[in-house]
């Protein structure tokens, strides 16, 4: 990491993507303005991560090839969806705004849950809650909660994850809870986030077997639970953008620029 430190406004972007509505929209967003623009296009990698219970897809996409990490995921529980729309956003805004890949990597899990997504319901085909699935000193084996740790394929991907990109920080986008939670070293993080949503710092607790307590505890990475409120499932891809997309470039800009 190089010390010096990035700069940080907010200013009107217009986007190259193609909105829900079919036309271009400005939205305000954190932009790092002391870094060269690079018109280039980012490295993009997509690829299936592994197969749900019911045996579809878990689609993984990377961007940039720096050493600095982001790793965010959406909608591991099946009835928090407006976060899968957000991280796919992002997806489009960081291939426009490349240079804000200088040095980093995002590692990008839109749908962590298809197969509770599909149903509309919290936990994945075998009626298990993947965000207490995670191998944690406070874990507890239950049908609910899986009978053993890391029980469901779902769970195995994003260890996997982990452990292959090694991420400097993680965001995990969930409903309806309308606050920004952190487990491990995440405090400084979720302040810079809070800088750029209306969302509220709270400390929610670390939940057992969660992917909080696995990352922020267990492993000592930071990582962020960014609880959307339910009206968010109102929003279109746009608007949900407007209001949270500055949040997550700010997530992937922290804290300063990578070498």
């Amino acid at each position: 990491m190089n010390t010096e430190k990035l700069v940080i406004s907010t200013v009107p972007i217009v986007l190259a993507a193609v909105t829900l509505g079919g036309c271009y929209k400005p939205v305000s967003v954190p932009v790092i303005v002391d870094l060269p623009r690079v018109a280039a296009k980012p490295a993009v990698r997509r690829y299936i991560a592994g197969k749900s219970v019911e045996n579809r897809s878990i689609e993984c996409i990377i961007l940039g090839t720096g050493e600095d990490v982001t790793l965010i995921l959406a909608t591991i529980h099946g009835n928090e969806q407006a976060g899968t729309p957000l991280v796919l956003h992002l997806e489009t805004y960081l291939q426009n705004q490349a240079y804000l890949l200088n040095g980093r990597k995002v590692v990008l899990l839109p749908l962590a849950n298809p197969d509770g997504a599909a149903k509309n319901r919290r936990f994945n085909a075998n009626s298990v809650d993947l965000n207490r699935n995670f191998a944690t000193a406070n874990r507890r084996n239950s049908r609910r909660f899986g009978r053993a740790a890391l029980s469901e394929p779902e769970a195995r991907v994003i260890r996997r994850l982990i452990e292959i990109y090694a991420p400097d920080r993680i965001v995990s986008i969930h409903q309806p809870l309308s606050c920004i939670d952190y487990d491990g070293p995440g405090i400084a993080l979720a302040r810079r986030m809070a800088e750029h949503c209306d969302l509220p710092i709270k400390k929610l607790g670390a939940r057992p077997g969660s992917l909080g307590s696995y990352a922020g505890l267990t492993l000592g990475i930071p990582i962020i639970t960014l609880e959307l409120p339910r009206s968010a499932d109102a929003l279109d891809e746009q608007s949900l953008w407007d209001k949270y997309g500055a949040a997550l470039v700010a997530a992937v800009a922290y804290p300063e620029m990578a070498k």
